[in-house]
């Protein structure tokens, strides 16, 4: 197997471009150029340093993958031919000053075959190990704490906090090529050489910088990953602890916080004396690194408008783009806010989902379920461009803020905008009680708060759900407005499971969406209301079909008279449901490991519960809005984010 495949599409583009163009423009300083043909290979030499590192773990990255590699490791040579490195890829310990002397002669290629490898064509890696690595101090030799690891582009033999810093700000600035990382988003190191031997250099700046990444990088070591390397004596060969991306995301975070990090150490250099600066004393950024890599909800198009009547519903192919969501999270995976072009629809169902995993989105089944604005301010809004909401999180205080400069919630919910520009002050609050399952909702100037209590008895949530995420968690709720009850969800019995009762010509492999399992639940309301949804049920499609085990949700009813209320819109009784629709499990880019991942989403009138066993189910020709879904991975999102 040849082992870059293996590589997420973006991690592998970078890991490729790492192969032989990362250092088009280094400088000479620890570089191993010295145009001398051997008839022997001679050995690739180079130093580890944060101080000199003896006893750190030293690898040629042949595959890409940011950890070493047991052989066999494959090499494809471009010419059809392929070389096999048997003992997997050379590796060393360093010593003494931190040197290191690699054995690169299994690079040597049988001449029938194509040219040998050249080492600096490959970047190189160190991982300082836990109380094994000493790091030489004027007192002595004293072990790292904390394991770390460090790269270098190929062809540069010194491996530091600062080449690993340059290094990943290389692949950053060649991920997006027509978006390109400004300068401005790197640290200003100026005219620091990021190369060389700053300790041989006697550069006490460089050295503290150093020090300080070195400890940054350290600190975001996943624990379980450290405490391996601590508890089994490793030698630092063994590959899986660390996720291929999640090398790579330590290198971005570097990337992202080394301006913050440069500048701590700046401000302790009284007088500017670097050498009189403790690193180990240094208040650094705490920032966790979600090293698996998730692929995470980044982008949400909403289209309510109707481009031909005027109202809604209306046929799926006159339903306009209306609002655009796009997700923030942290370099650990959790959301951080929600900006909106347009409006967003507000359900408080869902907020109280995403309080449930306190905002890291990778551990829910089905990320974000979906509502919707149908007030005609949002189209308005959406045409002028720019951000008109924003929605921001603390998940440790247990609440969300929303700043709008729009007049989309005024009629639904009693919300005036606060100003004509979002000014950070909120003009909408929900508060969430994680013992209770409660999420009060307050608007400045609205009398009554309203108030929602989530139920999980025999909801889905109680029959999916395991110990360990991604969890379904849909849930019942009692929902109360004004000291009175606006809707409650109540689920029964546990639901019903059948098989799909038959297949259509075009889906033979049943590869579609089917309604494998019922909850039941029981709907309560004022008088008005109460009725609207009958013999109503959740409706999943719960399976394991074509090699693939998921748990899907097709469709659920909600109640929404302020919208249905809108001049605009032509509902009788508020009585909606969503439809989802999830990739077909024959199509390409479908992730086994998620299949319950969402690709678009329509509200509908509520007519009926399907019967179980129905589909394949088809996307309905009329709604009142749709929603479509977009993802990145978490490195591809970062690196987006540091174009902007």
């Amino acid at each position: 197997m040849k082992h870059l495949l293996s590589l997420s599409v973006p991690l592998l583009s970078l890991a490729l471009a790492g192969c032989g163009d990362e250092s088009d423009d280094l400088p000479v300083d620890g570089r191993e150029f010295d145009g001398v043909s051997y008839s022997e290979r001679a050995p690739y030499q180079g130093r580890v340093i944060d101080g000199y590192l003896k006893e750190a773990r030293v690898w040629l990255d042949i595959d890409g993958n940011g950890q070493y590699t047991s052989g066999p490791v494959t090499v494809d040579l471009g010419n059809g031919n392929a070389h096999v490195l048997e003992n997997g890829e050379p590796t060393v310990f360093s010593v003494s000053g931190g040197r290191f002397s690699l054995d690169v002669s299994p690079l040597d290629v049988d001449s029938s075959k194509g040219a040998d490898l050249e080492p600096r064509d490959y970047p190189l890696y160190a991982l300082a190990i836990p109380g094994q690595t000493l790091e030489e101090r004027v007192y002595g030799d004293e072990p790292v704490s904390r394991a770390y690891v460090m790269s270098a582009s190929p062809g540069v033999t010194n491996i530091t906090p600062l080449t690993t810093l340059a290094r990943f700000r290389s692949l950053a600035g060649q991920w997006n090529v027509s978006n390109p990382v400004p300068d401005s988003r790197f640290a200003d190191l100026d005219g620091i050489n990021l190369w060389k031997d700053y300790i041989l250099a006697s550069d006490d700046r460089a050295h503290a910088y150093a020090r300080a990444l070195a400890r940054f990088m350290a600190s975001q070591i996943p624990d379980d990953y450290n405490d391996h390397l601590v508890d089994y004596g490793s030698d630092g060969r063994e590959a899986g602890f660390l996720p291929q991306d999640g090398v790579y995301l330590l290198g971005y975070s570097l990337v992202q916080n080394a301006d913050k990090v440069i500048a701590t150490v700046d401000a302790a250099a009284s007088g500017g004396h670097y050498g009189n600066v403790d690193t180990d004393a240094l208040v650094l950024p705490e920032v966790d690194v979600e090293v698996s890599n998730p692929r995470l909800l980044v982008r949400q198009k909403i289209s309510a408008r109707s481009t031909n009547s005027g109202t809604l519903p209306t046929s799926t192919s006159n339903l306009g783009a209306s609002a655009e969501l796009s997700f923030e999270y942290s370099e650990n995976g959790q959301l951080l806010a929600v900006a909106s072009r347009g409006c967003l629809g507000i359900s408080l169902p869902e907020l109280a989902r995403l309080f449930e995993v306190q905002g890291y989105l990778a551990n829910l089944k089905t990320q974000w379920l979906p509502s919707a604005s149908l007030s005609p301010q949002s189209a308005i809004w959406y045409d002028e461009g720019g951000v008109h909401e924003r929605l921001e999180f603390s998940w440790s205080s247990g609440e969300a803020r929303l700043d709008t400069v729009t007049t989309c919630h005024q009629k639904t919910l009693g919300v005036t905008p606060g100003g004509s520009e979002l000014d950070g002050v909120s003009d909408m609050v929900w508060a969430w009680d994680g013992q209770g399952k409660t999420l009060v909702e307050s608007v400045p100037g609205r009398t009554d708060d309203r108030v929602l209590t989530v139920q999980g008895e025999q909801a889905p949530s109680s029959i999916l759900d395991g110990s360990e995420g991604p969890f379904d968690l849909v849930m019942g709720y009692r929902y109360m407005e004004a000291g009175r009850l606006e809707a409650s969800v109540v689920f029964s019995n546990g639901g019903v499971s059948c098989e799909p009762a038959g297949s259509a010509p075009n889906d033979t492999e049943r590869h579609g969406q089917y309604v494998t399992r019922l909850f039941p639940f029981s709907f309560a309301s004022d008088t008005a209301a109460s009725d609207l949804f009958g013999a109503g049920a959740y409706e999943y499609d719960l399976d394991e079909r074509n090699g693939i085990s998921f748990a899907r949700l097709l469709k659920f009813p909600l109640l929404d008279r302020p919208s249905a209320a809108l001049p605009e819109v032509s509902s009788p009784d508020g009585a909606f449901q969503w439809q989802l629709y999830y990739p077909g499990l024959n199509e390409e880019g479908l992730e086994a490991l998620s299949p319950e991942r969402l690709q678009a989403a329509y509200l509908t009138d509520f007519v009926a519960t399907s019967a179980c066993g129905d589909g394949p189910v088809d996307r309905p020709a009329r709604a009142y809005a749709t929603v479509e879904y977009e993802y990145q991975t978490l490195s591809e999102y970062l690196l987006n984010a540091l174009a902007e």
